[in-house]
């Protein structure tokens, strides 16, 4: 789960519709950042089921008592996670060899997991790894075109990203630190000005991108709920999310 907190809301995004969000982002990508026609579709499927193992996890909201709010995906108690990270991979492997090969990559890269000597993190590692260099001497594909392809599936996610930890318009000064200086993907540059992307808010409804990388300007749809403080408190996280109804928030993409 995604969650910004205002002075009297949770506002909410499973993190499977975040990954909605970030496979139409990739959609809208200028093909050419995608080195040719080659596996687009099985990317762009990455892209959209990045997020599969949130699926069951997100279905309950979890009360973080320490906080004094939901738990999200930066906090949630890691074994549970790294037990269905690893059966979204596995059923996007399913799906799609390639797919499944970026999503691997995709949980593998996160640096607390990726350098902890924590058993369970220990375990996901030697098992990604494998699954790894089983689906590589399977397909064959480029690895340079697999670090293109990686960095889409990065970049639409942070993107995504940007947009479920913002509000909507906030100025530059003031957005999510993580986001105010841009996103950097230098496999993906093909000249000096490419491969690191700012992105701001022209208003509530406008995210302009520079340098282009959309070709033309679209707009997109993420699925939330704004969950009422006030009802927490009277029923419980679970319940209060379960009856609060969906608000759907729309968003263009564009470059000044």
């Amino acid at each position: 789960m995604i969650v910004r907190e205002t002075a009297s809301e949770f506002i909410m995004v499973a993190q499977h519709d975040h990954a909605h969000l970030s496979g139409d982002i990739a959609q809208h990508i200028e093909r050419r950042f995608y080195g040719g026609d080659t596996y687009v579709e099985s990317v762009l499927r990455a892209v959209y089921e990045h997020d599969r193992g949130w699926i069951r996890l997100d279905e309950t909201p979890v009360w973080n008592d320490r906080d004094m709010a939901p738990f999200s995906f930066t906090d949630y108690p890691l074994p549970p996670k790294l037990i269905l990270y690893r059966y979204g991979i596995d059923e996007t492997e399913r799906l799609d060899e390639y797919a499944g090969l970026l999503c691997s990559l995709h949980y593998s890269s996160f640096q607390h997991i990726r350098h902890s000597t924590h058993p369970f993190c220990v375990d996901f590692m030697a098992y990604e790894t494998q699954r790894q260099e089983r689906i590589r001497n399977r397909i064959r594909v480029d690895e340079e075109l697999v670090r293109k392809h990686f960095q889409i599936l990065q970049l639409c996610d942070e993107l995504s990203l940007y947009v479920c930890l913002n509000e909507p318009g906030v100025p530059k000064e003031a957005e999510y630190p993580k986001y105010k200086d841009g996103f950097q993907y230098p496999e993906l540059g093909q000249t000096e000005d490419e491969g690191r992307w700012r992105a701001e808010w022209a208003d509530a409804g406008r995210i302009q991108v520079t340098p282009s990388l959309f070709e033309p300007s679209f707009t997109a749809e993420l699925i939330l709920k704004k969950v009422p403080k006030e009802r927490v408190s009277q029923w419980g996280i679970a319940e209060a999310y379960k009856y609060t109804n969906w608000t759907r928030q729309e968003i263009s993409f564009g470059k000044q």
